[in-house]
């Protein structure tokens, strides 16, 4: 009777730990995308403000016949057409990790919907198990009952950990894809200030499209990373913080988008790659150290459980 309880509260605690953590997520989740909205709405207001400024450029008034007489007008023209093409972007990307931000908020009121009644069932069960423990030997059934306490808080623990680690890989992996194709784009970007010509820049910009898809696919990784993340800072003194590595993807698409012919940006890019790789890898390893630690911590749980039982 003791061990099928035991483990009907051991799942039961499993499933609150998921839903504290979910609940944690989702209230994370809606703050940021709060914040996206509000991204997005500066950037239409200004696109529509950058598209006017070309518009005025285009026509023709007194201004622009002597801007166009003294040759500026065309340099003027291309430089806000670049600031437009970056506001695009920037937008575009926003209204992405929007999407992504909602369909994750979605995914998470389905898993809750799985664990909604875990907080009654585990109080059903610790009385029906303290009724049982009244009735029988309390010394012994107290103490099992506290290791498999124990038991399911590290177990939880460990399963969050495993989620964390394998999140942090999949940064790390996105991040190598991105490092991949910056370092193609850079060794282009050399041949072609050589005189590589057309085909070289042409190469050179295949790469960075690749590099451009690889960065935003670890930006939303990142985002995973960081969720997972959240229950974990606060059970151990890890004091992990990547909120700065989550502003990572601006860099590329905060207008230098359209500076990508610089070989001076490309080298920028490759570095703050390199630099996020670091960073996630330092995290991971101390995520596996915690994660040898609980595991050794729940191996002396089960042996001290084992060894009461036995002694009954």
């Amino acid at each position: 009777m003791y061990e099928e309880i035991n483990d009907q509260l051991i799942r039961v605690r499993s499933a609150m730990s998921k839903k504290q953590k979910w609940e944690k997520q989702l209230a994370d989740y809606e703050t940021e995308l709060i914040d996206v909205e509000k991204e997005i709405s500066r950037l239409e207001e200004q696109l529509f403000a950058e598209k006017k400024d070309v518009q005025k450029l285009e026509r023709i008034g007194i201004t622009n016949l002597i801007q166009t007489l003294f040759g500026s007008k065309h340099e003027k023209l291309r430089q806000e057409k670049q600031e437009v093409i970056a506001v695009q972007l920037q937008l575009e990307e926003a209204e992405k990790t929007k999407q992504e931000i909602s369909n994750s908020m979605n995914e998470l009121h389905h898993k809750l919907q799985s664990v909604v009644d875990a907080d009654q069932d585990y109080e059903f069960l610790l009385s029906t198990k303290e009724q049982i423990i009244k009735e029988r030997d309390a010394a012994f059934g107290n103490r099992l009952f506290e290791l498999n306490e124990r038991e399911g808080d590290i177990r939880a623990y460990i399963t969050e950990l495993n989620e964390a680690i394998e999140a942090g890989y999949n940064v790390k992996d996105a991040l190598n894809n991105a490092m991949s194709s910056l370092e193609s784009a850079e060794g282009w970007g050399t041949f072609d200030m050589f005189g590589g010509g057309m085909i070289s820049s042409m190469v050179k910009h295949d790469h960075i499209d690749k590099a451009t898809n690889h960065i935003h696919q670890a930006q939303t990784r990142m985002r995973n990373f960081q969720k997972e993340l959240l229950d974990i800072d606060e059970v151990t003194n890890l004091q992990i913080d990547i909120s700065g590595m989550l502003k990572f993807a601006d860099f590329f698409f905060d207008g230098l988008i359209v500076d990508w012919m610089v070989q001076g940006r490309i080298q920028d890019s490759l570095q703050q790659a390199r630099d996020q790789h670091a960073s996630v890898v330092s995290v991971i390893r101390k995520l596996e150290m915690t994660l040898n630690e609980k595991e050794i911590e729940l191996s002396a749980t089960q042996t001290e459980k084992t060894t009461l039982i036995e002694q009954l």
